[in-house]
C-alpha cells in the first residue's frame, strides 16, 4: 500500500451522510494531534505516517502508523495491532462493532473521545515500536 497523491481535503470534503464528513474531520484531526503527520490518502483510506512491516512469512510492505475510511454506514478506523490489544478500552468506549483489525464507528457522538483518542495512541505505540514492525523512512516509524 502507498499514499497516493490525492487531496485528503477534496476526499474529505466530499463524505456522505453530512454526519460521517463531520465525524471524518474530527478524526483527521484526531489523528494529526496525536501523530504528528498530515493526512495523506492511500487508495480511499486516510492515513497518517507510516511505518514498515516485515511478516514471518516473508511479506512485507508500508502502511499508515493511524488510518480510518469514511464509508456509507460507519466510519472504519483500522488498528493493525488487532482489536483485542484494545478490549478492556472498547468496553468502555460506546456503541461500535468490530472486524479484523477494524472498529466501525456509526457516530462520534455516541462514543467517548477520551476512549478513542487512548486506542488511537497506543495502537500508533505499538505499531511504531521497532518489535511490532521495522520503522519507515528515518526510523521513526514514521516517514
Amino acid at each position: 500500500m502507498k499514499p497516493t497523491g490525492a487531496d485528503p481535503d477534496e476526499y474529505l470534503a466530499a463524505v456522505t451522510p453530512a454526519v460521517r464528513q463531520r465525524d471524518a474531520h474530527a478524526l483527521s484531526r484526531l489523528m494529526t494531534r496525536i501523530t504528528g503527520e498530515e493526512p495523506a490518502m492511500w487508495g480511499s483510506i486516510v492515513g497518517f505516517g507510516s511505518y514498515h512491516y516485515r511478516y514471518p512469512t516473508g511479506t512485507e510492505g508500508d502502511a499508515p502508523v493511524a488510518s480510518f475510511a469514511p464509508r456509507k454506514t460507519a466510519i472504519t478506523l483500522y488498528l493493525p495491532d488487532g482489536v483485542e490489544a484494545h478490549a478492556e478500552e472498547l468496553a468502555a468506549l460506546g456503541p461500535h462493532t468490530t472486524g479484523a483489525g477494524c472498529l466501525y464507528l456509526k457516530n462520534l457522538d455516541d462514543v467517548d473521545t477520551a476512549v478513542l483518542e487512548e486506542i488511537v495512541r497506543a495502537s500508533v505505540r505499538t505499531v511504531t515500536a521497532t518489535d511490532f514492525g521495522t520503522p519507515a523512512g528515518d526510523g521513526s516509524g514514521r516517514r
